[in-house]
């Protein structure tokens, strides 16, 4: 029998950061590459990141979006076009200023995001209303050379996501379609991972550089910092002004056109991991999960054969689900039980001799390691169930440590007594108001679409409110 050191040593409530980096290097999830804040994302991962592609693809076309791609490198009087723009990302441009031995004439970045590279080739295409709206989405990689430690899928260097951008003839239609994205993505969230996020606008301070407002989705993490998971951009007539992204309306007089821009990135793939995963290793929601059953014979002599073959019969028998059957025979059952279990795969299947007089299996959930015997016959609907119960479980109990992560105060001395929450408050409009909470080392974080105002009186100065908020600390 090989021996390794499976398992983790760290705990997920004493030492977060620690527990983390073991989850993902142990589950196979990622490994480090030569590159200072890049990563490598192993199949693992990346299964989950093509099941939210199939998903956002799907939704994308049903509203008239279309998958294109342009340039990763992007010439700096285009990046410089729109100042509020190149002022917001400028820190964090990769510049390319050599090929070969030859200087550049004029430097390339590496693209941070792709509003200049794309707004630049929309200004040759639009000319009428009736070539509008436009809807362009892409699938790439960017490059933000952040300076605070990167931390592997949550902040890297390098992240792959997706990037919509629309053009439309009215501000009305830029709004809603603001909205729809960031609901479409909240779905993504809540009914693929599994994860409830808060929903809101960013502040004048916190919002995309070059945007009318920013809408955005955050979620809390089981150290209860706060991580922007999505984001969706009305732009206005901003860059549309500085690229010339004008057409003709019906009355024949020329107009700026209304924009926006919208994103989802790997970074989810992080926030699932920091979420599901437990003390023993990872645990994937069923439905982005790439092995969703685990079928493990247990040998005994003269009985393998006869194991072997039920257990693919059983394979053949749960062909919609993702099924792996791990026939190694230099690893005790034992063994594969504990990688299984590290790796996260939502339901085991044990079958041996006494299964097989019993015309049965042993199924073991992942979530709360509870086990039962279902009869072969009754063997799909019952994994089924099964699986779909997990993923409701799972959103249940991520649930309640999102909700017990809230607390509702009233004054800002509460601030200092309830350490490490996320704070929910009703706060005026004064940016002074939000500057004090900056200075306690606290964000910002949103300003809530849901909630109605509970205090008439902002918790920072005592004057009116205007939102409720939710503040606390950030990645």
């Amino acid at each position: 029998m090989k021996k390794t050191d499976i398992g983790l040593t760290n705990k997920k409530k004493e030492n977060f950061s620690g527990w983390y980096t073991e989850v993902i290097k142990k589950a196979k999830l990622m490994d480090y590459s030569s590159v200072s804040g890049g990563i490598v994302i192993l199949p693992n991962a990346y299964f989950v990141w093509q099941k939210i592609q199939d998903f956002l693809n799907k939704e994308f076309k049903k509203i008239g979006v279309k998958n294109a791609y342009f340039p990763s490198l992007i010439p700096e009087s285009l990046l410089k076009k729109e100042k509020q723009h190149i002022k917001g990302f400028e820190p964090e441009v990769a510049w390319v200023t050599e090929a070969g031995k030859t200087r550049l004439s004029e430097r390339l970045a590496i693209r941070p995001t792709s509003e200049t590279i794309m707004y630049d080739s929309f200004s040759k295409w639009i000319r009428s209303y009736k070539d509008l709206p436009l809807k362009i989405n892409q699938w790439n990689n960017v490059v933000r050379w952040e300076f605070k430690h990167p931390i592997p899928f949550l902040r890297t260097r390098e992240f792959l996501w997706q990037e919509g951008h629309s053009v439309f003839s009215s501000k009305e239609e830029a709004d809603k379609e603001v909205l729809e994205i960031i609901n479409l993505y909240e779905r993504v969230y809540n009914e693929l991972l599994a994860i409830p996020v808060l929903r809101g606008k960013k502040t004048e301070n916190e919002k995309f550089a070059g945007a009318d407002y920013t809408l955005s989705l955050e979620a809390i993490l089981p150290n209860k910092k706060v991580i922007q998971a999505a984001t969706s951009h009305n732009l206005g007539q901003n860059f549309s002004k500085a690229f010339d992204i004008v057409f003709l309306d019906k009355n024949e007089k020329e107009e700026n056109a209304w924009q926006t821009s919208w994103g989802f990135s790997t970074r989810s793939l992080g926030i699932m991991i920091a979420t599901h995963a437990d003390d023993k290793g990872m645990i994937f929601p069923p439905k982005v999960a790439p092995i969703q059953v685990v079928i493990i014979p247990i040998f005994f002599e003269g009985y393998k054969n006869k194991i072997l073959n039920v257990a693919k019969k059983v394979k053949d028998k749960l062909k919609e689900f993702e099924v792996f059957v791990d026939d190694r025979e230099d690893y005790s059952a034992g063994w594969k039980f504990n990688e299984w279990e590290l790796k996260g795969i939502p339901l085991r299947i044990e079958i041996g001799p006494n299964e097989i007089k019993n015309k049965e299996v042993l199924a073991v959930r992942r979530d709360n390691l509870k086990k039962e015997k279902i009869k072969i016959s009754k063997l799909n609907s019952r994994v089924k169930y099964l699986l779909d119960d997990i993923q409701k479980e799972l959103f249940k109990r991520a649930k309640k440590d999102f909700l017990d992560s809230i607390k509702r105060i009233n004054s800002f001395n509460e601030i200092k007594t309830k350490e490490n929450f996320v704070f929910e408050v009703c706060l005026c409009n004064k940016i002074s108001c939000e500057k004090k909470v900056n200075n306690q080392g606290l964000k910002v974080l949103i300003l809530s679409l849901d909630k109605n105002i509970f205090n008439n009186n902002c918790f920072v100065c005592g004057e009116k409110s205007s939102f409720v908020a939710y503040i606390g600390k950030s990645y």
